[in-house]
């Protein structure tokens, strides 16, 4: 059998459906068809359940693919340790954010890598943390950029740096006579949120557990990303939660908007990059994090250098000499 019988395989497997897999792995379609079918001869075993509207693993097919992915990582392994030793800033760097990160960092650090290694461009990708955590896995991904709490075997982490949270405001609220805004306010407000199974609602519900009671947004209707909630808030239905780097700016962008910081203690979260401890291209990794240091995000903090804040995540691991709550 041949690599890219197993690369068809994969393909099939997740795509369920003959004609995708063949355009993801550019072929046509009766090609993949009939490599599988000579890799199911091969093997002596029926691999896919074939119907008129569905393709999908029989019990040995699952057991197969799952051997195969392995096979192919492992192949990759190969390809990445000997581009290590080439030159490790030549070549696609994949590189992965959750979606409360991407659509900021990825604009500002685009120009930045290509400053510092123009022979190594970027493949983005967008995620939510469990989704960009099984690409890193399965080497789909070398690189993420992830808010704590995070912990994967096989996945090393580093902090990159910590972002104090902001309320963002209709430019005519009442709250703008104040200069900062305590967090005990929100119980009491309307409080746009992200739809559930994304990381910075639980920080938000985190800050604010009567948050979820009061929000004027029904749970299937909960904001889909962040710029969807500030466009919401300049609308007038209600305040909401960012992250620094997406709040700092929101103003100046919209002047229907204001920002306010919190009031001591500031909450915040920690960001981290996390990549395989296998990758073997860790000046390229080094070089990412600086990059990502230079990158100016409004409003952060390398590591450390935030003062009177409560992470709204867990953080002792990193930092002792913090008073921090967990999760």
């Amino acid at each position: 059998m041949t690599l890219n019988e197993l690369r068809y395989l994969v393909a099939l497997a997740h795509a369920r459906h003959f004609g995708r897999a063949a355009e993801q792995c550019g072929v046509s379609q009766p090609t993949l068809s009939l490599a599988i079918k000579k890799l199911e001869k091969r093997l002596g075993a029926l691999l896919f359940e074939r119907t008129a509207a569905d393709v999908k693993l029989t019990e040995v097919g699952r057991d197969v693919v799952a051997q195969a992915e392995k096979v192919l990582f492992e192949v990759q392994r190969l390809e990445e340790i000997a581009q290590a030793h080439r030159d490790p800033f030549m070549g696609p760097l994949r590189v992965g954010a959750i979606y409360t990160i991407g659509p900021y960092l990825f604009p500002r650090l685009v120009p930045k890598m290509r400053e510092k290694a123009p022979l190594m461009p970027l493949i983005l990708e967008e995620g939510y943390t469990a989704q960009l955590a099984e690409s890193l896995k399965r080497g789909t991904l070398d690189v993420a950029v992830l808010s704590l709490p995070f912990e994967e075997p096989g996945i090393v982490t580093q902090p990159l740096y910590d972002e104090p949270f902001r309320v963002l405001l209709p430019a005519d609220h009442p709250w703008l006579v104040h200069e900062a805004i305590p967090a005990s306010w929100l119980a009491e407000a309307s409080v746009l949120l992200l739809g559930p199974g994304n990381c910075f609602r639980d920080q938000v519900l985190e800050i604010c557990p009567q948050c979820v009671r009061r929000s004027p947004l029904e749970e299937p209707f909960a904001g889909s990303s962040l710029e969807t909630i500030r466009l919401m808030v300049a609308s007038g239905l209600g305040i909401t939660v960012l992250p620094a780097s997406a709040a700092d700016d929101a103003s100046r962008l919209l002047p229907l908007l204001a920002v306010r910081p919190f009031a001591p203690p500031e909450p915040y979260r920690r960001v981290v990059l996390a990549w395989r401890v296998t990758y073997p291209r860790h000046r390229a990794v080094d070089l990412l994090r600086e990059a990502i240091w230079e990158a100016g995000l409004p409003g952060v903090h390398r590591t450390g250098t935030l003062a009177d804040g409560y992470l709204t995540s867990q953080g002792e691991c990193w930092e002792t000499t913090r008073s921090s709550t967990a999760e």
